[in-house]
């Protein structure tokens, strides 16, 4: 199963999330990230977090939601702008669902804040991720509802 991580900018809280869901993952499901309006760049604070956290940062690039690999299967937004915009053409009927989260990158303040930005938003989507991984999974695959209903309760986590 896909799940794509979806923002404005890809270059933050989505590429936490593809990573984090990557790290943490079974076997059969893997994380993707676009964005709306992509960045370009994948932000240099995101990719040291990941690292101090230890999860592997090879290969995230900031990409456009209609330059992925797969269609994903379930489409979760994490930030206020994506939850807003219409999901390409290209997706159909998938799942979807949102996990708001601030954007670190507009954090101000010293190095120190900002990076607490940073924290917060990759503690705040691991939580949810290891929530969305502890559901039981395959039986929630058969029950579209159900599975959209525990979806959107995971998104209110540390909300």
């Amino acid at each position: 199963m896909n799940v794509l991580f979806l923002c404005t900018g890809n270059s933050c809280r989505s590429i936490l999330a593809e990573a984090t869901f990557n790290h943490l993952a079974p076997d059969g499901w893997r994380g993707l990230s676009a964005g709306s309006k992509p960045a370009g760049y994948v932000h240099p604070r995101a990719l040291a977090l990941l690292a101090r956290e230890g999860i592997g940062i090879e290969g995230y690039v900031s990409k456009s939601w209609d330059r992925l690999p797969v269609t994903p299967d379930l489409v979760v937004t994490v930030c206020g702008n994506a939850a807003a915009e219409a999901c390409p053409v290209y997706l159909g009927p998938v799942l979807r669902t949102h996990w708001g989260v601030d954007d670190p990158a507009q954090a101000t303040g010293s190095d120190a804040e900002i990076d607490a930005a940073f924290k917060s938003a990759y503690t705040i989507l691991r939580a949810r991720i290891e929530a969305f991984l502890a559901l039981p999974l395959d039986p929630l695959r058969q029950d579209r509802t159900r599975f959209k209903a525990e979806l959107d309760r995971i998104g209110l986590l540390l909300a």
